[in-house]
């Protein structure tokens, strides 16, 4: 459980011992562990550098473990300010790459090939965004789309705005509608309209696209995008897009019928809309037409002109 804190199996395997058992000799930890001394010696120092465990005083020398949720909260806070001063190390290490080739194509542009290591590429430049992370998600998805990305929660509580726009086909997706609610609820802002492609920006530094215009393929190869015209070009089709986009809940309480407004400005047909909002498709039909004779309108076109007029997209 430890592992992503550079804690190892075996050292966590001694301070869950230490947990649940006080004040243990080093003795009795490689008897129970079946380790041999030296090792768990070793493991010991590991443990204490790192705060999880400490010595008591007095003989013989023994053991105990700190409090999980301090302890690690103080080991997350210091691999935080590492990860921090790698960054800047980062910075100043760009500082020896000649002034010649920092602008060369070659060095703006990056190809990654095999699934996972475009999804792991998408990970890091997800997890390095800082400020705004812009999104153009449409189907289809390497990974289960009724999961929710674990890395979005992430980005929202540092407080990095969030802003996707999606294709209405990956809104007919079981359980789409549910993911975005709650997505939305959790602070990003959602939009609907035909994209072209899947793109992700991060604070307009650095962009990952398909390397195939395929837009029914899955993704087996990605171009990753630095400071460039490119990547200059990338971001005005995202604000494009996003300035014709329909809002998809707008406000984390939303007016009654609001999903079914969304789903009918996406231009989802009637049978989606009915698998989306776990509904037969003449209630679609019923509460249609209620929704357009409240709104005064004669066309879903008319409805949605009256819908965005009252604030509910």
């Amino acid at each position: 459980m430890l592992q992503a804190l550079g804690v190892g199996e075996e050292d966590e395997a001694l301070y869950r011992m230490l947990l649940r058992e006080r004040g243990l000799t080093p003795a009795e930890l490689t008897e129970r562990s079946g380790r041999g001394a030296r090792a768990v010696r070793q493991s010991l120092h590991r443990l204490a550098e790192c705060g999880l465990v400490s010595r008591l005083a007095g003989r013989p020398t023994r053991y105990v473990a700190a409090r999980p949720d301090t302890a690690v909260e103080a080991l997350i806070a210091r691999r935080q300010q590492e990860l921090a001063a790698t960054r800047q190390a980062a910075q100043l290490l760009l500082a020896d790459l000649p002034a010649d080739r920092r602008h060369r194509p070659e060095e703006e542009l990056e190809i990654v090939f095999g699934r996972e290591a475009v999804a792991t590429r998408f990970q890091q430049l997800q997890q390095s965004t800082r400020q705004e992370l812009l999104v153009l998600d449409r189907p289809p998805y390497a990974q289960n789309p009724s999961e929710p990305n674990p890395g979005e929660n992430d980005l929202l509580n540092r407080g990095v705005r969030l802003r996707g726009i999606y294709a209405p086909e990956a809104l007919e997706l079981p359980g789409a509608l549910r993911l975005i609610r709650a997505a939305v609820d959790a602070g990003e802002e959602a939009r609907v309209c035909d994209v072209p492609l899947k793109l992700a920006i991060s604070d307009r530094s650095a962009a990952i696209l398909p390397f195939t215009a395929d837009r029914d393929a899955m993704v087996d190869s990605a171009l990753v995008v630095y400071a460039s015209t490119l990547l200059d070009a990338l971001i005005r089709l995202f604000d494009l897009l996003w300035n014709v986009a329909v809002p998809v809940f707008a406000t984390p309480s939303a007016a009654p019928d609001s999903e079914l407004v969304t789903l009918l400005a996406a231009g989802l047909k009637d049978e989606a809309i009915a698998r989306q909002l776990g509904i037969s498709v003449r209630t679609v039909h019923r509460r249609t037409s209620e929704l357009m004779e409240r709104l005064g309108a004669r066309t879903r076109f008319q409805a949605g002109l009256a819908a965005a007029r009252q604030g509910l997209l």
